[in-house]
């Protein structure tokens, strides 16, 4: 019986650590600030949340960044009250003028702010998302949002890289969001309501993908299970005595 024992302890620590090992490594590949949706329709309006997770053990998140991309500059920029937290938007010149259903505008958003109140922030283990309306936006393939996220301990996190299509992503990567051209019978209005959709549910990309990772990592799991069961299995018929006839 002691024989039999030692196999199994020592699959059940295989399986144990190769299950942590599989979990763990699909955790972190999202901990990084993300616009969702992340694709949208080019001279559509939409509503975009940008999503904030704190990555820090001892310190809040007390200040985030958005910086909005100067070669595509969108003409109305509003954004939605976050409680427990302030925003500040700061404007720049543009030029040429953006045509805005026939209004020329000579200044855009250039940067919003959002500052915590004193004593608050995005707590270690928590995320905040800070919704955004924008449009018409600009007829471009893409738009990058630069974000720098600052911690009640003074450490910051400067999301600025931008990622390369076909290339690994890069450390810090800032959120990016697809811009695809309108068909030729989408009307703008329809454009904006087709847009908001998926923003005001949350962000449901991210989750499906979080809920397919989650699916595959546990039929990863079960599968090994069943390899070592096998295994087990196998040992213990090669250990049984042949009965006499």
């Amino acid at each position: 019986m002691f024989r039999l024992r030692r196999p199994a302890t020592a699959a059940a620590l295989a399986l144990a650590a190769v299950a942590t090992a599989v979990l763990g490594l699909a955790g972190p590949a999202s901990a990084h600030v993300t616009v969702n949706p992340k694709e949208a329709t080019q001279g559509g309006y939409g509503r975009f949340a940008f999503r904030v997770p704190n990555e820090s053990d001892t310190a809040s998140t007390t200040k985030v960044e958005v910086f909005l991309p100067e070669e595509a500059p969108v003409g109305s920029v509003s954004t939605m009250p976050v409680p427990g937290w302030t925003v500040q938007a700061e404007k720049r010149k543009v030029d040429p003028p953006i045509d805005v259903h026939g209004s020329q505008l000579t200044e855009a958003v250039a940067k919003l702010t959002f500052t915590a109140a004193s004593g608050g922030g995005v707590k270690p283990g928590e995320f905040q998302e800070f919704p955004v309306s924008m449009g018409p936006l600009p007829q471009v393939d893409q738009m990058v949002f630069k974000v720098i996220q600052t911690y009640s301990d003074g450490n910051v996190s400067r999301w600025i890289e931008v990622p390369t299509p076909g290339k690994e992503e890069p450390e810090n990567p800032a959120p990016v969001l697809k811009l695809t051209a309108a068909s030729p019978s989408a009307s703008p209005a329809a454009n904006g309501a087709a847009n908001a959709s998926p923003a005001a549910s949350g962000g449901d990309d991210d989750s499906d993908g979080s809920a397919g990772t989650a699916l595959g990592v546990a039929g990863l799991v079960a599968g090994l299970a069943g390899l070592v069961l096998g295994g087990l299995a196998f040992l213990r018929t090669r250990r049984e005595p042949t009965p006499k006839s």
